[in-house]
This record gives structure tokens, C-alpha cells and sequence, in this order.
């Protein structure tokens, strides 16, 4: 169950840094309204991060978090931003995604 936790807290991680994103872009009451989707987002995020770090090691289930966000924000950038989607971003992306495998294969 922790690790369903942890991965929930991770989309909301990438929600709150998606609102941001769209929050710069944003003007008036709906520049408001994104900040508070990322109050909102990042509340929940962490509370799940604490629930799960309660039974999960601290450094795999804050590697996993931060994994999570890192690769659904760049995924969220490419898709909802425009951002560009070279090869060596796909490569490193791709790496980053094995390097969380990894550290859920060897976590007790």
C-alpha cells in the first residue's frame, strides 16, 4: 500500500509542477486559480509522502517521489508545454526510469 501511496504523491508532485508551468502563463483570476491547484497538489503531495515514508526508507521512497515528479513534469513539459522532446532528453529520461526500477527491485 505504501508504494501506491508514494506513486500517487508522485502525479501529484507533477500536477503542483504543472500548475506552476501553467500559472506563468496565466493571467488575472486564472493565474490564481492555478496557484491554488499547486497549493492544493502539493498539500496532498506531501502528506502522502509522509504516510509512505512512515514504512518505506526515506532515501528509496524519496528518490521514487522525486523520480516520479522529475520524469511526469518533463513528460507534462514535452506534452502540455511545447518543450522539445530531443533524443538525449528521451535517453536521460529513459535512464532516470531504470534508476527507479532499480531502487524499488532492491528496497526491503
Amino acid at each position: 500500500m505504501s508504494w501506491i501511496l508514494l506513486v500517487v504523491a508522485g502525479l501529484f508532485e507533477v500536477l503542483f509542477a504543472s500548475c506552476l508551468g501553467k500559472a506563468r502563463e496565466a493571467t488575472g483570476l486564472a493565474m490564481y486559480g492555478w496557484y491554488g491547484g499547486f497549493l492544493v497538489s502539493l498539500t496532498i503531495s506531501m502528506a502522502l509522502l509522509i504516510k509512505a515514508t512512515q514504512t518505506l526508507p526515506i532515501g528509496t521512497a524519496y528518490a521514487v517521489w522525486t523520480g516520479i515528479g522529475a520524469v511526469g513534469t518533463v513528460l507534462a513539459g514535452i506534452l502540455l508545454f511545447k518543450e522539445p522532446a530531443s533524443a538525449w532528453r528521451i535517453f536521460f529520461l529513459t535512464t532516470l526510469v531504470g534508476s527507479i526500477v532499480g531502487l524499488k527491485a532492491i528496497s526491503h
